[in-house]
């Protein structure tokens, strides 16, 4: 799966929260100052020639919808950026977030919560 710049990933932002749409529904959608219709014509293109989008066709127009779930195309940006940032450890990824975030107690517990769940899951072979 390819990794998306940053204005092709807003553009499908709003094909995931809208389910589907024509070219100026998702213009709607971007705050002002809304960009060119061709602009966004244009992106919305490469995002379906990338395979992320696919369309059904009314006459000349097309209304188009998200192929590519949020869910999975979030786990692939994440695995990228834990790469490219963290080594790949996880372990790196909790130690800038306690070291930079300024985490509260309540997110420690959280973290700490969901630590005890994954030990659990590693114990039961799951």
């Amino acid at each position: 799966m390819e990794t998306l710049t940053k204005k092709e990933e807003e553009i499908m932002q709003i094909f995931w929260k809208v389910k589907e749409g024509f070219v100026k529904d998702i213009i709607n959608e971007l705050s002002e100052p809304k960009p060119p219709y061709n602009t966004i014509s244009s992106i919305v293109r490469i995002l379906e020639k990338k395979g992320f989008l696919g369309f059904r066709s009314f006459g000349k127009s097309h209304m188009y919808f998200p192929i590519i779930e949020k869910k999975t195309y979030r786990k692939h940006a994440f695995k990228s950026m834990m790469k490219g940032y963290f080594d790949g450890s996880y372990k790196n990824v909790i130690s800038y977030l306690v070291d930079d975030e300024n985490l509260s107690e309540k997110d420690i517990e959280e973290i700490n919560k969901l630590q005890e769940i994954l030990k659990k899951k590693s114990e039961d072979g799951s």
